[in-house]
């Protein structure tokens, strides 16, 4: 006969939890296992399967512990600071930080439930760096009219060999797709939750690239003259049409694919030359020539029409970065390209 637990203190989280899941009816712990996710349910089910046969008195003891901590506390309050402040009571810096990262991304209780929530050009933004296979399970996991909306994004070769991989494919191991999951938790969703908690002086920035040319440094000059930091941070984080420099030269041509000529011409006329050059000389002889020729044949140029030819072009630039289509290197020393 096995031996009844009668140590209340040695008893874990789980088996606690466990002893409540196994007092309430089968509708009420429907409810709960409904809003736990598989990993949840795993360690529950294990601490009910090997729990044995529990005193009265440690049954009654568990109640009154938590009767106890719910008076105590005058009812339960929760929110994301209070969520935050216990785990880093209990946990280190890393964990905590992973954590609430998650947190603050897409809503839903599982991996699968937080990517239908996450817009379809964002995820196959995403996925459109991974192995087709790779994508194949990540589809097969998701509501198929998300996952149709991903595939119409995905450029069609691409689709069509994911479309394949997922009619070939067998029922995907555990170990696989835990793997898989974990690499979307960790890349993924990180990224992302980092991305929507954006920076007051990304924000500011991206309001400053807007901006004509002389307003722009008037307000510069002036929050350097009372912040000189913050004045720095947004600079650095401005994009500017000098920035394109920091295109290959793959970038451009697919950037000159996508602009207007008569804009292009105007912006190129009140470029930097380093700027200019870079341009012309992606373009083919003859184009380049018409280009100059162009540019001579305008005359002078209103800056104001030089700022906002150049600021579409900029807005251009960022939707194909954006969509993946072109890279634009952040200039350090990681990003360099070796040819």
């Amino acid at each position: 006969m096995a031996r009844m637990k009668d140590d209340f203190r040695a008893l874990s989280g789980p088996q606690k939890a466990a002893i409540f899941m196994l007092l309430i009816s089968s509708e009420q712990s429907g409810t709960l296992f409904e809003r736990m996710d598989d990993e949840e349910i795993r360690k529950l089910s294990q601490a009910m399967s090997g729990l044995g046969a529990m005193l009265s008195n440690i049954v009654e003891r568990l109640f009154v512990e938590f009767a106890d901590q719910l008076s105590s506390a005058g009812g339960l309050v929760g929110s994301y600071s209070s969520t935050e402040r216990l785990l880093n009571a209990a946990l280190d810096e890393e964990r905590v930080s992973s954590t609430m990262e998650e947190m603050r991304g897409p809503a839903g209780r599982t991996m699968w439930d937080k990517l239908g929530n996450v817009n379809e050009s964002v995820l196959a933004n995403y996925l459109r760096n991974e192995y087709p296979q790779t994508v194949a399970v990540v589809l097969s996991k998701i509501k198929t009219d998300h996952a149709s909306r991903v595939l119409s994004v995905l450029p069609e070769n691409f689709s069509l060999e994911v479309i394949m991989r997922m009619l070939r494919m067998e029922p995907v191991q555990k170990d696989i797709l835990d793997h898989v999951e974990r690499t979307l938790r960790t890349e993924f969703m990180t990224s992302l939750a980092s991305a929507a908690r954006q920076d007051s002086h990304e924000h500011m920035a991206d309001i400053f690239n807007n901006l004509d040319r002389n307003t722009e440094s008037r307000f510069i000059t002036a929050l350097e003259e009372r912040n000189r930091e913050s004045a720095e941070r947004i600079r650095a984080l401005m994009f500017t049409f000098d920035d394109l420099v920091r295109l290959d030269a793959a970038g451009i041509q697919v950037l000159l694919r996508q602009v207007e000529k008569d804009q292009l011409a105007i912006g190129l006329k009140g470029a930097a030359e380093d700027v200019r050059d870079l341009f012309l000389s992606n373009m083919s002889e003859r184009a380049g020539k018409m280009m100059r020729e162009d540019m001579e044949d305008m005359g002078a140029v209103r800056l104001k029409d030089v700022d906002e030819a150049q600021s579409a072009i900029v807005g251009v630039a960022k939707n194909l970065a954006d969509a993946g289509e072109i890279i634009i290197s952040t200039g350090d020393e990681e990003s360099k390209m070796v040819y």
